[in-house]
């Protein structure tokens, strides 16, 4: 494995076009204040006819996070805490990409390149950074760190803002895999979740030789007459095993009332653009109810991350001008999410109860004909690393252990 220290003499010397810059995060604060004045002069939409979240975010939840997020939130707090870790910026292909990249201090330290997804952010991984750069210090060995990349999507947080078409999953596995290789390291690993499943799985596809394996919490798995059958909304197919069938009853569930968000970013982002962009609110309903939903909370987010965590990855998108271009990616988008993609490199899989649908142990080897580590986790949802992050550290290091 290289060294971290010669990661660093070589990131020292990329300049020129491939130039890796400092960063640092510096909203103006009257940014801030209009977010301020936005969220007071909010025009709010009748009670809900309902007593439950069928109809969406209730009026009282949201009138609560609101007051919260102008008069209690302190966005400086998350920004010190983003300006404490290394950051960079690198153009690829056109784009600033913006990426934190921690070195660990313990030699032989594993390169890793985590991706992120759509409602969130890199905000999601920022827990995990200490345990897996200094396990020492958290209860593991100094054989399992990892030197830490975590980029922005381009259309997301400090990344820039593509003003072409073209930056699909494909091309961001590309970019991911430049961006290592600018960073000096001949052999990586990469881990992601969502959108991040997507782009490391791609990776995985496109194999090139400095890819040692992979992880991911949402798996491309589902069989293509079982994804069938999903679409169509009929029944299940036969000789389902109880486990692959309690898979395909929720697939079918998020399929069948769930998806309505991805539609609406799919075919029409630039329409969305115009409500969420202009109100703090709207933008903070439609995030939060995806964090709300997908997190191993039994419905309340708050009892797993505080209001605080989340408004720091709301607020992100907000001061960032990201509401638009991160929806961008889904209309951008031609790959199937949940669909095996012909990955022959080592990969694992940690299945947490909380995700979208818990993925059968065959339906992952069937897709993954090299698996190198399977485990159902007890707890956390699909933001498994910001919610359960102790959990989802231990899991990366076991993933990856047999590839040092």
């Amino acid at each position: 494995m290289s060294p971290s220290s010669a990661a660093t003499s070589r990131s020292e010397q990329v300049s020129g076009k491939d130039a890796i810059r400092p960063f640092r995060v510096s909203i103006p604060e009257e940014v801030l204040a209009d977010l301020r004045r936005r969220i007071a002069a909010t025009r709010w939409p009748d009670k809900e006819t309902v007593e439950d979240r069928s109809q969406g975010v209730p009026l009282a939840t949201m009138r609560d996070l609101a007051r919260h997020w102008a008069t209690d939130y302190d966005w400086r707090r998350c920004e010190a805490r983003l300006n404490a870790l290394p950051q960079f910026t690198t153009a690829i292909d056109g784009l600033d990409i913006h990426f934190i990249h921690v070195r660990s201090r313990h030699a032989d330290a594993m390169p890793l390149i985590v991706s992120h997804g759509w409602p969130g952010s890199l905000i999601e991984q920022l827990k995990i950074i200490g345990p897996l750069t200094d396990p020492t210090a958290f209860g593991g060995k100094a054989e399992d760190a990892f030197d830490f990349v975590i980029p922005s999507m381009p259309g997301y947080g400090f990344s820039g803002r593509p003003t072409s078409t073209g930056w699909d999953p494909v091309r961001i596995a590309q970019a991911w895999i430049v961006l290592m290789k600018r960073l000096g390291y001949a052999r990586f690993v990469a881990q992601g979740g969502d959108w991040g499943a997507i782009v490391t799985e791609l990776m995985a596809r496109e194999a090139p030789p400095e890819l040692l394996g992979m992880h991911t919490n949402l798996p491309g798995v589902v069989p293509p007459a079982v994804f069938k059958a999903i679409q169509s909304g009929g029944p299940a197919p036969a000789g389902l095993s109880d486990e692959e069938s309690c898979a395909y009853a929720k697939l079918k569930d998020f399929f069948g009332s769930g998806l309505a968000y991805a539609l609406e970013m799919g075919t029409r982002p630039q329409t969305l653009g115009y409500g969420i962009s202009d109100s703090p609110v709207g933008l903070a309903a439609f995030l939060y109810e995806k964090i709300n939903d997908w997190t191993d909370s039994g419905g309340d987010a708050g009892t797993v991350l505080s209001k605080d965590e989340m408004l720091d990855d709301i607020t992100l998108y907000w001061v960032t001008h990201t509401e638009s271009s991160s929806s961008r990616l889904y209309w951008e988008n031609r790959v199937p999410f949940i669909e095996p993609k012909g990955i022959s490199i080592p990969v694992a899989v940690s299945v947490f109860p909380g995700e979208l649908f818990q993925a059968p142990r065959s339906w992952v080897e069937q897709a993954y004909p090299n698996l190198m580590h399977y485990n159902r986790v007890e707890r956390g949802g699909h933001f498994a690393a910001w919610e359960q992050p102790a959990l989802f550290a231990s899991e990366l290091r076991a993933a990856f252990r047999s590839l040092r």
